[in-house]
C-alpha cells in the first residue's frame, strides 16, 4: 500500500465522457486503500474521475486482469466505458495489440481496437426482468431490470430531459427490490426505430454520469426485448456521444453482445498521495 507523500503515476482517460484514472499494476506492488482511491477521484482535491482502473497480471489465461473501483473507493464488477479505456491503455502499456482479453468479476471480456474506437465483447447478460412495478415516492414506476455485468434498472420515459435523474435515480438505486447489491438507474427515451437516448444514475459515483457503458448495454437490451427489435441499437448518452450495441436475440435471450464506442487519452501525470 502506498504511504502518505508517495508519488503515484497515472493516465487520465475518458470513454464518452465517463472519466477514469488508469494505473499500471503489472508488477503487482500497488495497493490503494479505499480512502486513497476516493482522494484520487475527488474533483477538488485529486485528479478527478468517476473511477480508477488497474491493469494487472491475469490469473485465468486472459491477457490481463482489469480491476475497477468507483469514486467512493468500492470495487465494482464491471464498467463498459472503463473497459474500452482499459483496452487502449493495455495496448499502449504492453502493446501494440489489435485484440486483448481481460478478466473481470463479471466474466471474460474481449476487445478489438479500431483507432480511437474499441469494440467490446461483453459477458453474457442475465437476470432479465421486464414489466416491474416499483413503488417510489408514493407512485408506481414501470421499470425493467437486467444484469449486463452490473445490475441495471431501466425506466422508459417520453421526455428524458424532464426527469429528475438525481432524485429518482437515487431512490431506484437504493430500492429494496434490488437489495443487497443495489442497481444503477437508467432512463431511456426512444429516438428512432433502433435508437434511444439515455441518462444514468450510477452507484458508487452516486450521481448522474455523462455515460455508463453497462447502462448503455442494459438499456439497449431492454429496448430490444420490449420492442422485439434486432440490433444494432444506437444509444445517445448524456455526454453527447452515440455508442452502438449489437447482439444476437432469440426472444428475450441475448448472446454475442458487443459495445462499440470511443476511448480517449486525456493526459499523464503524477499525484502525491
Amino acid at each position: 500500500m502506498l504511504t502518505k507523500n508517495q508519488m503515484l503515476r497515472f493516465t487520465k482517460m475518458n470513454g464518452a465522457g465517463n472519466d477514469f484514472v488508469l494505473l499500471d499494476n503489472l508488477a503487482g506492488d500497488l495497493r490503494l486503500s479505499r480512502e486513497q482511491i476516493a482522494r484520487v477521484c475527488d474533483r477538488h482535491r485529486g485528479v478527478g474521475a468517476d473511477g480508477i482502473l488497474l491493469l494487472e497480471q491475469p490469473t485465468n489465461g486472459a491477457d490481463f486482469r482489469m480491476r475497477y473501483y468507483n469514486a467512493d473507493g468500492g470495487e465494482a464488477e464491471m464498467c463498459g466505458n472503463g473497459a474500452r479505456c482499459f483496452a487502449r491503455f493495455a495496448n499502449r502499456t504492453a502493446g501494440p495489440l489489435e485484440r486483448v482479453s481481460f478478466e473481470t468479476p463479471a466474466g471474460l471480456i474481449g476487445a478489438e481496437l479500431k483507432g480511437d474506437l474499441v469494440r467490446l465483447e461483453m459477458s453474457q447478460p442475465n437476470d432479465l426482468r421486464v414489466n416491474l412495478k416499483v413503488p417510489v415516492g408514493g407512485k408506481t414506476c414501470a421499470a425493467h431490470y437486467v444484469d449486463s455485468g452490473v445490475p441495471h434498472v431501466v425506466v422508459p420515459v417520453e421526455k428524458i430531459e424532464e426527469i429528475d435523474v438525481r432524485s429518482l435515480g437515487s431512490a431506484l438505486r437504493h430500492h429494496s427490490m434490488f437489495a443487497p447489491r443495489g442497481a444503477n438507474a437508467n432512463f431511456s427515451e426512444q429516438r428512432g426505430p433502433r435508437m434511444i437516448a439515455i441518462r444514468t444514475y450510477e452507484r458508487g459515483v452516486e450521481d448522474e454520469t455523462l455515460a455508463c457503458g453497462t447502462g448503455v448495454v442494459a438499456s439497449a437490451l431492454i429496448f430490444a426485448a420490449t420492442n422485439e427489435s434486432d440490433g444494432p441499437i444506437d444509444v445517445l448518452v448524456r455526454g453527447g456521444d452515440t455508442l452502438q450495441v449489437d447482439f444476437k436475440r432469440a426472444g428475450d435471450q441475448f448472446s454475442h453482445v458487443t459495445l462499440t464506442g470511443p476511448a480517449d487519452f486525456v493526459f499523464d501525470g503524477t499525484i502525491e498521495i
